[in-house]
């Protein structure tokens, strides 16, 4: 593998895990939620996230972000109150709604674990996932917290 073709594969590798996840959200009949809205909502954390941070987390403009959110907003599916650290940022929460699509995602998600470990192997898949845990304990500046695999 050439020098840059590792940070494509991986780049891909994401990109089909989450089109799986959010292919089994649409089959299970929610119609009214986006790829680009599914992106910000997953990265909506347990006590809510400030806009600028589903931003970056994103990596779209804040512009985005924001009409993003307010349309996921406008379907139910997050709220938006001012952020008791700062009554200027706005924290956006996730609703029951919302809660309701998780464990449709999660479990093709499981899905898809079980395919890659079968073609890896379960001991290159141990070792594959332990790899990302250490780069991302490295590299993640949104969640610090050790990695739990």
């Amino acid at each position: 593998m050439t020098e840059t073709a590792w940070g494509v594969s991986l780049f891909v590798v994401n990109r089909a895990l989450e089109q799986r996840a959010y292919d089994a959200v649409v089959a299970a009949g929610i119609a009214d939620i986006t790829l680009a809205q599914s992106r910000v909502l997953a990265r909506v954390g347990p006590g809510g996230t400030r806009i600028g941070e589903l931003a970056e987390a994103a990596r779209v403009a804040k512009q985005t972000a924001t009409h993003l959110v307010g349309e996921l907003a406008a379907n139910g599916y997050v709220s938006l109150a001012p952020d008791p650290r700062d009554r200027r940022a706005r924290l956006v929460t996730l609703t029951a709604k919302a809660l309701d699509v998780v464990p449709i995602a999660n479990a093709e998600v499981a899905r898809v674990e079980a395919e890659w470990r079968e073609h890896l192997g379960a001991a290159r898949f141990e070792q594959w996932c332990a790899s990302l845990g250490a780069l991302r304990d490295l590299v993640d500046p949104f969640d610090r917290a050790p990695t739990r695999r």
